[in-house]
């Protein structure tokens, strides 16, 4: 998977909503069930490299071609085969880096900032022409920071690495299966997360409801399907984490960057939210969950009170205080 940053809802942060919804329905409503809105969800999909309807004309063709080729060959080399399919798409950013080479060259005498991007291009080209890709290119420079974001070239991003196993492998996580073992090592090379996984199973997976699913994989010894491993990797690889809003008719999740500071967090919900932030009060869920109200968690000590420099954590419960 190639990954964007982007607004994706993880199941384990909807599980946190569930067992707190049905935390509120229990001690209001005496075991009555109330319908409480769910809302800021989306699909997570494993999508594989380019997608004809997002417009990867520039090389997908050759790309789709290369993926089938490599898929048949007759011998397992999952290296190899990451390989093949990174240049392709080492071709591809050549294409985009090329078709800007020849723009920005053309006012680069007279502009002292278009010069200095040519000089980037000119250094990502090289190093693509290398066989190293662009998520490898180095710069503190803040103007080649954001020419490379602007770029939007494919081996800048992140990547995960799902390794398809037998069911015996999962057991270990893949560790005596010595083409994941050939996985991890390459990928450690360019900062990428691996994740082991069985189709076989997933499929099986998806065809059960929830209750049958947590049996199945508790008889397995897994305590958790492929799909929410993908979800937690790709948090972790982009730096991202979740924190929850609570009342009288929803429980809603928010995504943010890890490190975002409690004004910019309540800003996620709405600007007037961060522009009159006065302080924040905050409990973990789990702490919550355990003491089983609000005002329980509260009696307990277990509700901060945070301002403006308190830098939000993945599961806090949030009561945002504000002024406009």
């Amino acid at each position: 998977c190639y990954l964007d940053t982007i607004g994706v809802q993880p199941l384990f942060v909807i599980e946190r909503f569930d067992r707190m919804v049905l935390s509120e329905d229990d001690r209001r409503a005496g075991g009555g069930v109330r319908r409480v809105q769910r809302l800021h969800q989306e699909d997570f999909c494993q999508v594989l490299g380019l997608l004809p309807e997002r417009k990867y004309e520039r090389g997908g063709v050759r790309y789709a071609k290369k993926v089938r080729d490599t898929l048949y060959e007759r011998s397992s080399d999952p290296v190899r085969d990451i390989e093949t399919i990174n240049l392709e798409l080492i071709f591809s950013d050549l294409e985009i880096l090329e078709r800007r080479i020849a723009k920005t060259a053309r006012g680069a005498r007279n502009d002292k900032k278009l010069a200095k991007e040519l000089d980037l291009l000119q250094a990502l080209k090289a190093h693509l022409e290398d066989g190293k890709l662009a998520i490898t290119y180095h710069t503190d420079d803040e103007d080649e920071q954001a020419w490379m974001a602007e770029y939007n070239l494919l081996t800048a991003k992140p990547v995960i690495f799902a390794a398809n196993v037998s069911e015996d492998d999962l057991a270990d996580d893949g560790a005596s299966n010595a083409y994941v073992g050939k996985v991890r090592e390459y990928a450690k090379e360019t900062g990428s997360e691996v994740f082991v996984i069985c189709a076989q199973i997933e499929e099986e997976i998806s065809e059960l409801d929830d209750d049958e699913k947590q049996m199945f994989l508790e008889d397995l010894g897994l305590k958790e399907s492929g799909l929410e491993k993908l979800i937690k990797a790709s948090y972790s690889l982009l730096g991202l984490l979740s924190y929850l809003t609570a009342g009288e008719t929803e429980t809603r999740a928010w995504t943010i960057r890890k490190g975002t500071k409690a004004p910019q967090s309540a800003g996620k919900i709405h600007s007037d939210f961060e522009r009159g932030f006065i302080r924040a009060e905050v409990v973990n869920y789990q702490d919550l969950l355990d003491c089983g109200s609000y005002s329980a968690a509260k009696e307990k000590g277990l509700v901060g009170l945070e301002g403006k420099d308190y830098v939000v954590k993945d599961g806090d419960v949030i009561l945002f205080r504000f002024n406009v």
